[in-house]
């Protein structure tokens, strides 16, 4: 009887066309996503933009560290809508939402 050796975890969670490995490509183009529209920010607003990400029916959703920097990154919606739709033309509009307790502080 044959002994198949084992593989390692990466080579099966991030092997081309997993779903590990398409979620982790997702996760990096909503982190690519923000990064960018930090730069179109002035620099302590765009610290406060803690993730954006688009949906499918074009929707760009920005989490902002609290109720007052949404306030602030509300202000900036045409700007932030400007900036997106030259990164991605399928977007149709900014919902900007406080992020929860457990959003990284330093994105």
């Amino acid at each position: 009887m044959s002994r198949k050796t084992p593989k390692s975890l990466s080579t099966l969670a991030f092997r081309p066309g997993g779903p590990l490995a398409a979620l982790a490509g997702r996760a990096a183009a909503t982190a690519s996503l923000a990064d960018q529209l930090r730069t179109g920010l002035p620099p302590a607003l765009g610290r406060q933009l803690r993730s954006a990400n688009l949906r499918e029916d074009g929707t760009l959703v920005v989490l902002a560290a609290s109720s007052a920097w949404a306030a602030r990154l509300r202000f900036e919606a045409d700007a932030l809508f400007a900036a997106a739709r030259r990164l991605t033309p399928a977007v149709t509009r900014v919902e900007v939402k406080v992020a929860g307790p457990g959003a990284p502080q330093d994105a």
